[in-house]
């Protein structure tokens, strides 16, 4: 359910933790901040309209892009391509906090084709 924090943001609780839009006013990229809760993970998923640039900002994050594992920790950060396979991971006992920044031409979260899922969402 679609809400908004206490400094007007959108924010959004999921099955796997949240997320909280910081910036969507430009048309050409979009921000948020995701977190993810111990023993979670994000849908597999792709995108059509959009790219997306991940930077770790605490914990320790494990990210599947197109079939390969990437383990990152605070710092590190990965690109992920219009139309790439991925996921985020948290199996620690710390929530992963990442920030998202979303490039393309469509930002809905309808542009989210899931390729498996954990909580039954198409």
């Amino acid at each position: 359910m679609t809400t908004t924090d206490e400094r007007g943001r959108e924010f959004d609780e999921r099955p796997w933790g949240n997320f909280t839009v910081l910036d969507d006013v430009m048309a050409d990229h979009k921000v948020k901040r995701i977190v993810v809760s111990p023993g979670q993970r994000l849908s597999y998923q792709t995108h059509k309209y959009r790219a997306e640039h991940w930077f770790v900002v605490s914990g320790l994050a494990t990210v599947v892009l197109d079939g390969r594992t990437l383990e990152l920790q605070p710092g590190d950060s990965v690109d992920i391509a219009i139309g790439a396979a991925h996921r985020c991971e948290n199996h620690g006992s710390e929530p992963v906090v990442f920030i998202e920044v979303q490039h393309g031409s469509y930002f809905g979260e309808d542009d989210i084709v899931r390729l498996e899922d954990d909580f039954g969402r198409d």
